[in-house]
């Protein structure tokens, strides 16, 4: 009964099929577009701020500046005013340095007040964030970020409150807001940029890595903000805010993507390695996306073929028994040497196996002569043949493997084994030597390995090989620092994603993440209540984004620093129920995830709240102005949404309509976004953040279990393969192919049932993921599927981690291996350096511990 029910299901889902599952035309990168990364700072409930902003700004600049605006001030006079600006914040009171702050974040928002275009704000943000930070904004907004992390105060009387709302961070709101802007605007490179933004931006970077404060990284004060909110000290901190301002942090002081790449050729260089054959990304960018199979067979479902009774004599039934293994890239959705007659049921259920589309691949089947071919089958033939050939990566193989191949030949061919010589073939038959040969020229040696082996050496020749020289880079100063307390950074950040996670149940003693979305006052119409649903969930998906970002970025920041760094980070991350929690993540309908649109723009938001202003000055009536723009509407046969490019002779009807066009866009986005419509010009079917987070998640799910057979386990044992081919319906190819690295992985724990009756998704595999040579994943005879190997591999690698955190960050000062100075006279004449005041109870000291003191020559002459 259950089964008939999720074959009706599958039946009836619109989202089955190549042709209702379209190819996603999306760039895989480091963030999304600047404006979009720049919206997402901000809440909708925060909508009422922006006017607030602007307000504190020209109160403050009138007083300062008279009979001019901002944007036709000099560079001089905008510095000048700037420093005032400055100045103004070290005052006692705090609401009046709240003022003075919200007109610094005005002008970090671009001065939107005087602006006609998102064009132009986002220009006046940039440059007013460089002015900011050429004049010491950073440092005194850091200074008040820390002030405000310490406030008691107001951490006791969020703790005193039943409900916390948007109120209770709004000076911390603030704060995170301008530092995020500036680093977000600063670290945004363009061609156009001079040299003085250029060296700014140098000048920043060293700046945020090595900070001023207490002399670490100002990452680890966002770290410890974020740990502070998980234990209940503080849960009114702005936790968006913190997590966006912490990855940027990241990904700006330690590099984006590209950056890494760089970063690995260097480094391959200077271990003399070989170059890299490829750069995984664009090999990525590409690839096909593949069209999902369909739903029954891709459960492993439906398992055997039609009776020969349901076919009926058909002459394609012999094709589509013998197309058993096909891909998941379906080129057609009907059989083409089908005839004309309908199908049965049970034949359309199993006509995904008469289907066969291998990218680059001809159709495996011969043409039956005695039925014509159809009217394109010339051309389709023609099409395929022109896809390119060969597979995508280039193999790879490492040395364990050609170890352990020459181990079975030996065993077998000469009755001995020669350990880790790959290099003797004495005994050996020549087709052994030719694979070896073929093995050798795909061996691939990594950054991994040679550091391993390096620890290695060190571990048994301390004092031979000398102390290990260190290079103090950002990475390994962040690593330094967050070394003691990263357990706590990674069981606060899977907290987080726990409760932001779309899966999750709400409970009463989990963490609150709304805190910094919800308002004062609850919404009472529907339509409130509406915008603040999209509100929450738009706040989730962004958190998501953030920490699955950040998770990845450290992950590969430290591998590359340095292996061990990578895997204590992982084993933490393990350890914190990384794996289900992904795993959790993605058992739902991804499809529907990656296509909601919770979303508007940041620019229509800076403009609406600052409309009543405007109309205020020409109209009396807010009514009256809405009418008055209707009017003016129906005369000119102007759509709402082209006001914006509309010249008006008179400049306050210019200005009524522009700002009634944003208040219209703002009252209909819920409407819009709850239909799915684009915006004009927009063909993407899907929300970038919510692709971008699940393609973090998958690659953060293959560092994990990647070589490693015990978290390979626990992926069985979540039964994690139906959640992930689910994934599969997304139809685009850096997603499909790190989905197909996570079923490659554990098809040899799955049973051949499995494999048997998931021949598309084993196609696939062959198709997309890389090759290793010697590697029988699809029939599960190798040797490491041993069970009992694997809790004794996971606490080998505990032990190894353990120690070269203690060979380099845990030195005792008073060691046995550290050289003592024997020489007397060198000893004595050391330098010592005396207090200031020494000198003043000189006399004093020697009558005390010299003169008075009985000394026995003969006794001291005889110990040395």
């Amino acid at each position: 009964m259950k089964k008939g029910k999720e074959e009706v299901t599958a039946k009836s889902s619109p989202l089955q099929g190549s042709v209702d599952c379209p190819t996603l035309e999306f760039e895989y990168g480091d963030a999304d577009g600047h404006a979009a990364e720049l919206s997402e700072l901000y809440s909708y409930t925060e909508n009422l701020e922006f006017t607030t902003n602007r307000r504190c700004f020209e109160e403050d600049f009138k007083t300062q500046v008279q009979g001019k605006e901002w944007l036709e001030l000099e560079e001089d006079a905008q510095k000048a005013y700037v420093m005032g600006l400055l100045d103004r914040l070290e005052v006692v009171s705090r609401e009046r340095r709240l003022k003075v702050a919200r007109a610094v974040l005005y002008l970090a928002q671009g001065t939107f007040g005087e602006c006609d275009s998102e064009v132009d704000v986002l220009h006046w943000s940039r440059y007013n964030c460089f002015l900011l930070y050429q004049m010491g904004t950073f440092s005194a907004f850091l200074e008040l970020l820390h002030m405000e992390i310490d406030n008691s105060q107001a951490c006791s009387s969020a703790l005193r409150k039943p409900a916390i709302s948007i109120a209770d961070s709004t000076e911390l709101r603030v704060l995170l807001s301008v530092l995020y802007l500036l680093v977000e605007n600063i670290r945004l490179e363009r061609e156009t940029d001079s040299c003085r933004w250029r060296t700014a931006r140098e000048t920043f970077r060293t700046e945020l890595s090595f900070s001023t404060h207490n002399e670490e990284p100002f990452a680890l004060l966002l770290f410890s903000m974020v740990t502070k909110f998980c234990s209940g000290l503080a849960p009114h901190f702005p936790i968006k805010k913190v997590l966006l301002l912490l990855w940027k942090v990241v990904m700006f002081t330690l590099g984006g993507f590209e950056h890494l790449q760089v970063l690995k050729v260097q480094k391959r260089a200077e271990l003399g390695l070989p170059p890299l054959a490829e750069d995984s990304i664009q090999v990525v960018k590409s690839m096909r996306a593949a069209s999902p199979p369909s739903y029954t067979l891709d459960l492993g479902e439906s398992q055997l073929a039609p009776p020969p009774s349901k076919l009926r004599g058909r002459r394609g039934s012999r094709r589509q028994l013998l197309t058993k293994q096909d891909s998941l890239d379906i080129y057609n959705e009907r059989d083409l040497f089908k005839t004309e007659e309908p199908a049965t049921e049970e034949e359309e259920e199993s006509a995904g196996d008469g289907e066969r589309t291998l990218d680059g691949e001809l159709d495996l089947l011969e043409q039956d002569p005695l039925v014509p071919p159809p009217p394109s089958q010339a051309s389709l033939s023609a099409e395929r043949v022109a896809f390119p050939k060969g597979l995508p990566w280039a193999p790879k193989v490492r040395q364990k493997d050609i170890e352990h191949f020459l181990e079975m030949s030996r065993n077998k061919f000469i009755g001995f084994t020669l350990g880790q010589d790959t290099d003797t073939l004495v005994g050996l038959p020549r087709p052994i030597h030719e694979s070896v040969k073929t093995l050798k020229q795909h061996k691939y040696i990594s950054i991994a390995d040679v550091q391993i082996k390096n620890e290695e050496d060190l571990e048994k020749c301390p004092m031979s090989l000398g102390e290990e020289v260190v290079p103090e880079t950002p990475c390994e100063i962040l690593y330094q620092g967050m070394l003691y307390s990263l357990p706590q950074y990674m069981i606060a950040l899977l907290k987080i994603l726990l409760a932001a996670a779309p899966t999750s149940k709400a409970k009463t003693d989990s963490i609150n993440i709304l805190a910094d979305v919800l308002p004062e006052e609850m919404p009472i119409t529907v339509l409130q209540s509406m915008k603040l649903g999209i509100d929450v969930n738009r706040h989730k998906e962004i958190i998501v984004k953030s920490i699955s970002a950040l998770l990845l970025l450290l992950l590969k920041h430290f591998k590359l620093n340095h292996i061990y760094q990578f895997e204590y980070v992982s084993q933490h991350l393990v350890f914190a129920n990384c794996i289900p929690l992904i795993l959790k993540f993605f058992n739902q309908n991804i499809l529907s995830y990656i296509t909601a649109k919770n979303r508007y723009g940041l620019w229509t938001g800076l403009f609406q709240r600052s409309v009543l202003g405007w109309v205020g000055k020409y109209t009396s009536s807010l009514s009256l102005s809405v009418l008055l723009v209707s009017l003016v509407l129906s005369i000119l046969e102007l759509s709402l949404l082209n006001l914006i490019s509309l010249k008006c002779s008179h400049p306050g009807l210019a200005a009524v309509c522009f700002h009634m066009k944003n208040i219209a866009c703002f009252e209909t986005l819920v409407c819009e976004e709850q239909n799915g419509e684009e915006e004009a010009g927009d063909n993407n079917q899907f929300c970038w953040r919510n692709l971008f987070s699940c393609i973090n998640l998958l690659r953060l799910l293959n560092k994990l279990t990647k070589w490693k057979h015990s978290r390979t386990m626990m992926l069985v044992v979540f039964k994690s393969a139906p959640i992930l081919k689910r994934a599969l319906k997304v139809k685009q190819a850096m997603l499909q192919l790190y989905v197909l690295k996570l079923l490659k992985i554990q098809t040899k724990y799955l049973g051949r049932q499995w494999r048997k009756s998931n021949m598309k998704t084993m196609s696939a595999i062959y198709q997309k993921v890389r090759h290793r040579m010697n590697d029988d994943w699809a029939y599960g005879n190798d040797i490491d599927a041993r069970p009992w190997d694997f809790q004794a591999e996971e606490c080998t690698l505990r032990a190894n981690i353990e120690a070269f955190n203690s060979r380099r960050y845990d030195k005792p000062q008073d060691s046995e291996f550290s050289p003592v100075d024997n020489c007397l006279q060198s000893v004595l004449g050391q330098r010592l350096d005396l207090p200031e005041d020494f000198h003043y109870s000189y006399e004093l000291w020697l009558e005390r511990e010299v003169f008075s003191q009985p000394i026995c020559w003969e006794e001291l002459l005889q110990n040395y």
